[in-house]
């Protein structure tokens, strides 16, 4: 009897806590609709891995260590890095950087969203972490999943839990975050700027080319995170060849969908109570949102300064889709135009930046792990 009721009778405090960490994720999930594919098995993941005794992670039973499913698909999909990886030629496959091509000065954008990572990982290491850990928190504020779990698993972070939950759950929170952020630094004249979209035609050639062109320059500038932008790149190409249509799609829907899946559960390896439940994660979580929220006011301030010497005047919205979290913040960008001004067509000039913001955001990584690596 007394091994039957060992479980119960092995609850801690913490692993309560992360039992109702995962419910919040799954409730996000399911009833707010917020990155469904990622929180909820991200959070059913975190009550799988809290059970006393859970068969699911390695254990040591009769002096013999028995290795858990979810250290065991941590081992082969994200030591590895190949989940994150395999993830971002899907994300490649779904984007169209035809938007930007015809409006190439967006890059600008995308580069200057990138502020609030550089500022958070200067925090971070004032506050005490160790460089590498301060700049695999600092990348949460790239508003990218992939990019964060790769990073912080190249500088074998301790933090992967929380950077990883911290990073998806602002991301499935640009529509509450970004209006808040850009409402404090901009007039309600400014956020009704009208801007001329002309649209012009890409050809296939120049479509074919960008990303073989944009691995090579990220490949010469930071050769040790190469792999970041390649996959990225690779599944853009896959898009645009045009003799690879049924690869496209597989990419796009089922390879993606797998992986995240796969890549969600997984993550919950470095989710149990003894790692998760500690002051470091709740500084975490803090310095995440400081990132996210310093990378929307840094594009917006760029468009306001762009607009110093500009003729034609930039909407300073268009600077906050310039981070990676596509295509949500472009989305956010065209409502509040919409709010400000029915009349106020923003979309276009917004999916440009938010294009280059994914492309910033992946250089971003390389470029640290380049530097710090």
């Amino acid at each position: 009897m007394d091994f039957l009721l060992r479980g119960i009778t092995s609850i801690t405090i913490q692993q309560v806590i992360m039992w109702i960490i995962g419910a919040v994720l799954i409730y996000l999930a399911v009833k707010k609709d917020f990155e469904p594919a990622l929180l909820l098995p991200i959070g059913f993941g975190a009550i799988l891995v809290n059970i006393p005794f859970s068969g699911a992670v390695t254990q040591i039973i009769g002096g013999h260590e028995e290795i858990g499913i979810i250290d065991n698909l941590f081992n082969m999909g994200i030591a590895n890095e190949l989940f994150p990886l395999v993830l971002f030629i899907g994300i490649g496959a779904m984007i169209d950087f035809g938007p930007l091509l015809t409006n190439p000065k967006m890059l600008l954008f995308g580069a200057a969203a990138q502020f609030g990572i550089f500022f958070t990982i200067s925090a971070a290491a004032l506050l005490g972490f160790d460089l590498k850990d301060a700049a695999s928190i600092g990348i949460i504020g790239a508003a990218d999943g992939p990019t964060s779990i790769f990073v912080a698993n190249f500088f074998n972070s301790k933090y992967i839990g929380p950077i990883t939950v911290a990073a998806y759950t602002y991301m499935s929170l640009v529509p509450i975050i970004q209006p808040i952020a850009i409402k404090m630094v901009t007039t309600k004249k400014e956020r009704q700027i009208r801007m001329k979209y002309n649209p012009a035609a890409v050809s296939k050639t120049t479509k074919v080319l960008f990303p073989v062109v944009v691995t090579i320059i990220a490949g010469l500038i930071a050769p040790t995170a190469v792999s970041l932008v390649g996959f990225l790149m690779f599944g853009n190409l896959i898009r645009e060849c045009g003799v690879l249509e049924r690869l496209s799609q597989t990419a796009q829907n089922e390879l993606a969908n797998l992986v995240t899946l796969l890549l969600g559960i997984t993550i919950a390896s470095k989710m149990r109570a003894e790692y998760f439940v500690t002051f470091e994660t709740l500084t975490i979580i803090g310095l995440g949102l400081v990132a996210f929220i310093f990378d929307t006011i840094g594009g917006v301030l760029f468009a306001k300064f762009l607009n110093l010497f500009s003729k034609e005047k930039i909407n300073p919205m268009v600077g906050a889709a310039g981070i990676s979290a596509f295509p949500m913040s472009a989305r956010v960008i065209q409502k509040m135009a919409q709010k400000e001004d029915n009349q106020n067509f923003l979309l276009m000039h917004a999916v440009s930046a938010n294009v280059a913001g994914q492309i910033a955001s992946v250089i971003a990584g390389g470029l640290i792990i380049f530097l710090l690596g």
